[in-house]
């Protein structure tokens, strides 16, 4: 036996710590504690890192002033807690009053800075002139009052705005009621709740009791939270809508699908909990949606970390899911959080999806967003440069830039006190791994307010996504000598189109003027000239604008997987002068991302431009010249070069497009109630003249059914395979299925159906 000091944290109102001695052996836990101090640090007084919210202390039940309970002293004659009531049922005050019944958690979830109730059974009543209680929260480990880990709940007259507290509303036989509030900027998490009586002769407290655990969330309701949301309607989107949807394919040619972000689904509050001790995130800094927003944007990609998904943009996916499978964030969570290994696949959409539920679910708001035509800018120099040799071809060894057909990343809303005030409100962050930020893969959170300005200079990762929607596209002719040339500048291709789900609506909202000015504007110019101000010294000193003799466009006929189209190019001549262009034409078969697999057409020809006329040539593109080697997503890029003979001046134009993709058809005959089984039906037409073989299909459908997968093992051209599912509705009101399709001839086929759930009568 030996005499310690009790720890710092547990101490009575008006007791000085000299006076705090117990007898007791050492724990289990604390000898294994002394064993882990390394010599060096043991004439230090430090604490170990904070960095698990599901690792504990043992918190001691008595502590005893002067070390011994004195003889023929009897517990029971103290005031002792029999039972703690949290009203934590998704039905009862806390969880309505909080926005958090729709968790399937039997446990206390509540919002910070602001007052729930608690009722406690004691032995006999309470008498407020002789007894003396208080609420303690706890978390992790070494709690300690300074880190926010260890909180003692005073009781008050009156609760204040801003401050822990608590209140009591009614003091009646054996039971007492209160009011809790909880600091607007306190840690977010899982906490451990005890309830300590002060007696004579030291401290009596609770037993550990995991139904009393408390979860703590942001508080997008609270004006004094970081993360205040002053909208109802966009409160309801950002927060507590589980089902999104996520645009893709290109801006002439916009698809989307559903996404279910299922942040309400059992284990998924406790999986986003788990992503921040991974991240080894201190406990202290939880409360910091700007640490939290960073640390989620590299946990949710395994890059450098062994987080959530392992990416990949090979069209290969052995011992994984391709990505275009996924239909919500649920899977690939539990997961994650079951096996303690990273997920196969993701690719951007995917990551911003997940993101989404990691970020919602623990209440911060958040939607995925949708940038066309987007710069991916390799060196850093604010502008995409595409390398041309000297007969005008892409030189595709000097070309590292590349342009992504769509790129998909989130938004944050929360206050940025670290920076100039004016820039807080919607965060840029993004999850896919494209480059190191400060030593790992993570992007964000950057103020959409700074990139729109241009001023890149404020943290985290301005730069990287100004570039991505506002950067120049500049051409190049590179002499053989290795002299480079400026030819053209192409202003208005990066950041066509920004795209995100309406408020309270399946419709598409514009937010391109969230991020830049309109092109072409001295404001949009100007902040293009601030970055560079602000990123990096500007090469390019005169402006190169398009030959105003001649002018060049192109534009590709719409159409469907396996079909013929045309590419049809127009030339306009301006001046009263003759002219005669040589043009190249390169077809090549992409990854969304804007890297090229192969070039499937190429066709070189001659124009000649009367004065005043225009002239248009168009080139067929066959099925058989594509689809051999066509990618997962139908993405065809075009690139026609041309030069005018007479002036020596380039034409430079690309697009990108995208061809129709068949759809899954969804059918649920029958009615549909609460409890009540219903029946699903899957189907999907084979449109390809060729046999489709191991095809997975995956439906899902939240507050429907679980996600669920079947695989087919061939499907013949003009073939119809059918799937029935049978499920019992969880939920009421309008709910969405999903499901998608994926065999290696064609993947991102998706389907999806509206279905009104009636409640039991």
């Amino acid at each position: 036996v030996k005499l310690r000091r009790n720890q710092r944290n547990y101490i009575c109102p008006g007791e000085k710590i000299s006076e705090r001695f117990i007898m007791t052996e050492p724990t289990a836990t604390e000898k294994e504690k002394q064993k882990q101090i390394p010599a060096d640090q043991s004439g230090r007084r430090t604490v170990p890192p904070n960095v698990s919210n599901t690792e504990e202390d043992e918190i001691p039940t008595m502590e005893l002033t002067g070390g011994l309970m004195p003889r023929g002293v009897k517990l029971q004659d103290f005031l002792e807690v029999q039972e703690v009531n949290l009203f934590s049922r998704e039905y009862e005050v806390n969880k309505q009053d909080h926005h958090t019944d729709k968790y399937y958690n039997i446990k206390l979830i509540v919002r910070r800075g602001q007052p729930f109730h608690i009722r406690i059974d004691f032995n006999r009543p309470y008498n407020p002139e002789k007894d003396q209680f208080w609420i303690e929260y706890v978390i992790g480990r070494y709690p300690q009052t300074n880190k926010g880990t260890y909180i003692q709940v005073p009781l008050v007259t009156e609760l204040e705005s801003g401050k822990w507290g608590a209140k009591i509303t009614q003091n009646e036989n054996n039971s007492v009621s209160l009011i809790i509030m909880s600091a607007p900027n306190c840690i977010v998490g899982k906490f451990r709740m005890y309830v300590a009586v002060l007696t004579p002769h030291g401290i009596l407290r609770t037993r550990r009791n995991p139904d009393t655990d408390t979860y703590i969330l942001f508080n997008p309701w609270c004006a004094e939270d970081a993360v205040f949301l002053d909208n109802e309607q966009e409160r309801q989107e950002y927060v507590l809508n589980d089902l999104g949807i996520i645009y893709f394919g290109d801006p002439d040619k916009i698809r989307s699908r559903s996404w279910n972000y299922g942040q309400f689904e059992e284990g998924i509050l406790d999986a986003c909990l788990y992503l921040m001790d991974r991240a080894k995130l201190d406990l202290s800094g939880r409360g910091n949606p700007v640490k939290i927003s960073r640390v989620g944007s590299a946990m949710i990609n395994s890059q450098d970390d062994q987080g959530v998904l392992v990416g990949s943009w090979s069209n290969v996916y052995d011992y994984g899911v391709p990505p275009s499978t996924w239909t919500g964030s649920v899977d690939i969570l539990l997961e994650y959080y079951s096996s303690k290994e990273s997920v196969r696949y993701g690719q951007c959409w995917v990551f911003a999806g997940v993101f989404n539920t990691f970020l919602r679910c623990i209440g911060i708001p958040a939607r995925v967003i949708t940038n066309y035509s987007s710069a991916h800018d390799n060196d850093a120099n604010i502008q995409l440069d595409v390398f041309l040799d000297e007969d005008s071809n892409v030189d595709k060894r000097l070309t590292k830039d590349s342009i992504w057909n769509y790129h998909c990343w989130n938004e944050a809303w929360m206050a940025r006190p670290d920076l100039p005030v004016g820039f807080g409100g919607w965060q840029a962050v993004d999850s896919t791994p494209q480059e190191n930020s400060d030593g790992m893969y993570r992007c964000g959170p950057a103020s959409v307010q700074a990139i729109k300005h241009g001023h890149v200079c404020f943290q985290f990762d301005s730069p990287f996504i100004f570039a991505e929607v506002n950067s120049d596209v500049v051409y190049s002719k590179v002499m053989k000598n290795g002299q480079k040339e400026v030819k053209y500048i192409d202003k208005t291709h990066i950041g066509k189109l920004i795209l995100t789900k309406e408020v309270g609506q399946d419709e598409k909202k514009d937010i391109t003027e969230n991020y830049k000015f309109q092109e072409g504007t001295d404001e949009e110019r100007l902040a293009l000239d601030t970055a560079l101000m602000y990123g990096v010294k500007k090469e390019i000193t005169q402006d190169t604008l398009p030959t105003a003799e001649v002018d060049m466009d192109f534009e590709v006929e719409d159409s469907a997987v396996g079909n013929d189209f045309k590419v049809k190019i127009t030339f306009r001549n301006n001046t009263q002068n003759r002219y005669t262009v040589k043009a190249y034409l390169s077809g090549n078969i992409v990854f969304y991302t804007g890297v090229s697999k192969a070039e499937f057409k190429n066709r070189s020809f001659d124009v000649t431009l009367e004065p005043g006329k225009s002239q248009t040539t168009e080139v067929l593109i066959k099925a058989s010249d594509y689809m051999s080697r066509l990618l997962e997503q139908a993405s065809l890029h075009f690139f026609v070069t041309a030069r005018v003979i007479e002036t020596n001046k380039i034409l430079a134009k690309q697009k990108s497009a995208t061809l129709k993709i068949p759809e899954v058809v969804l059918k649920a005959p029958g009615e549909k109630v609460v409890g009540k089984e219903m029946v699903v039906r899957v189907e999907f037409t084979n449109p390809l003249n060729r046999e489709l073989t191991d095809i997975l299909v995956r439906l899902d459908g939240p507050g429907i059914l679980h996600p669920t997968s079947r695989k087919f093992g061939k499907l013949p051209k003009n073939s119809t395979l059918t799937w029935e599912e049978k499920c019992i509705p969880k939920r009421a009101g309008l709910r969405k299925l999903i499901a998608s399709l994926n065999c290696d001839a064609i993947r991102h086929v998706y389907g999806e159906l509206d279905i009104d759930i009636q409640n039991a009568a």
